[in-house]
Formats: C-alpha cells, sequence, structure tokens
C-alpha cells in the first residue's frame, strides 16, 4: 500500500518538475516551519516532529513511511543549510566550503562578477573587479636649441644664455605642482660616441646648476646626458643636426 501511495506521489509530482533535488517550504496543517527535500530515490524527509508530509501544487498529504533524512540547500550550491553562511548565492556561482561565492584573486569581487580574475594583490579595483588605473604622470617638455645656450665644443654658458633659460624656467620655477624636472643634453652624431656623451652632460649639468644660483630646488633638478642617442631629425642633414644639438627640460607635474 506503501510503495502504491509512493508511486501515486511521484505520478503527481513530476509534470510539476518536483521530483529530483526541489526545494520548497511548506504551510496549512502539514508544517509551518520546515523545509523538505525531494529525493526521487529516497522519498520525502521527515520533519522535527517526525512526520512526513508532502507538498505538490497546493495539495498536502502525510506519507506513511519516511526516507532517510535529506538535508535541505536552498540554493543549490553544494552546501547544505546548515552549513550555509552565504544562503542566497546565484546558482552556477562557485563557493567555498561556507557556501560563500569564491573570490580567488582576494579583489573583493567575487569570481561570478569578476570580469579581470587574477588581478594583482592589493590593486584597487572596480565594480567588475578590475584594476583602477591610477591618472597617468603630467609631462611638459622644453625644448631649448643649444646654439641659444653655447658656443660650439662648449660646455659653458655662453652670454644671452641666463635670459633664455629665466624665460624657460620660469613657469615651473617654485611651483609646488612640479614634482621634478630632467634636463637633458643632446648632441648630434659628429664626433665619436662616447665625447658626445661626456659633451652633453657636462651641459646639462651646466643647466642645472645655473637653475639652482637663480633658486631652483635642487632635489627636484635632475641632469642627464644623452650624447647622440636620441636625435630628433636625421644627422643626415646640416639642419636635421643642428635640431638635435638642444637641451630639454622635461617638467613631471604631482
Amino acid at each position: 500500500m506503501a510503495q502504491l501511495k509512493h508511486k501515486k506521489i511521484a505520478a503527481m509530482l513530476a509534470p510539476l518538475g518536483l521530483i529530483g533535488g526541489l526545494v520548497m517550504s511548506t504551510t496549512g496543517l502539514a508544517d509551518h516551519h520546515n523545509r523538505y527535500a525531494i529525493d526521487a530515490a529516497r522519498g520525502v524527509v521527515k520533519n522535527s516532529a517526525g512526520e512526513c508530509w508532502i507538498t505538490a501544487g497546493g495539495v498536502q498529504e502525510k506519507l506513511e513511511a519516511c526516507g532517510d533524512m535529506v538535508m535541505v540547500d536552498s540554493d543549490g550550491d553544494g552546501v547544505t543549510d546548515d552549513k550555509d553562511r552565504c544562503p542566497d548565492t546565484p546558482r552556477g556561482a562557485p563557493v567555498d566550503a561556507s557556501g560563500c561565492p569564491l573570490d580567488s584573486d582576494g579583489d573583493g569581487v567575487a569570481d561570478y562578477m569578476d570580469k579581470c580574475p587574477g588581478t594583482r594583490a592589493g590593486a584597487k579595483v572596480d565594480q567588475d573587479g578590475c584594476e583602477v588605473m591610477k591618472p597617468m604622470t603630467k609631462v611638459e617638455n622644453v625644448v631649448i636649441d643649444n646654439v641659444l645656450l653655447f658656443d660650439f665644443d662648449s660646455a659653458e654658458l655662453k652670454s644671452g644664455a641666463a635670459e633664455v633659460l629665466d624665460s624657460s624656467y620660469a613657469k615651473f620655477k617654485g611651483k609646488d605642482a612640479v614634482k621634478s624636472v630632467i634636463v637633458t643634453g643632446h648632441t648630434d652624431s659628429i664626433g665619436s660616441e662616447a665625447y658626445n656623451q661626456g659633451l652633453s652632460e657636462r651641459r646639462a649639468n651646466a643647466v642645472r646648476n645655473y637653475l639652482i644660483s637663480q633658486g631652483a630646488d635642487a632635489s627636484k633638478l635632475e641632469a642627464r646626458g644623452a650624447g647622440e642617442s636620441q636625435p630628433a631629425y636625421s644627422n643626415d642633414t646640416k639642419e636635421g643636426r643642428s635640431m638635435n644639438r638642444r637641451v630639454e627640460f622635461q617638467v613631471i607635474m604631482k
């Protein structure tokens, strides 16, 4: 008789999609506080009173025999409710042993929502788990023709160079927004590479020393020599070589 009744209930549940792991709440006469798990192999579980009830499509019926106890997993994440610390996890989301969504890269965005998995440790991320990049540093460049600063093959500032440097550096001098200034000397390709490197370094230092003498912050000024390694124009022409002989200010703003 009990076997026949179980078959009857199975037939009733099948069209409703309630066979095989469905979770549902009971109301009315059956039970007000407990949840049941329906399992095709083991039947309906007993409630806290030791009774086995089934509720489907508004029909409630008490069974004569109970199946084995099956713990409820309301959100279907593989962690039963008694152990689930995150009971409303979206279906299909990977979870840990506590039933909470995995966050493999530890950025605070669960894997199932993370569009940028593998974010480096400690990186600031947006709501999609993608790293928020810092704004690019603003850099301003000032280029001065060497003919205005130095005589041929010389690293001594010539007459009139002070006025050019004062004018070029005026907008940056004493400004808190200026993080640092790199003064770079450049040459053309005439002469040996080693000689041109040394000449460009001496010229860059001459400019730096002058600016410091006029009140520029020495801690913010760096002198570099690039020699002939960074031509702005072709060294195959007289005009190109002339343009390559230059001093550049690279002003890095905060």
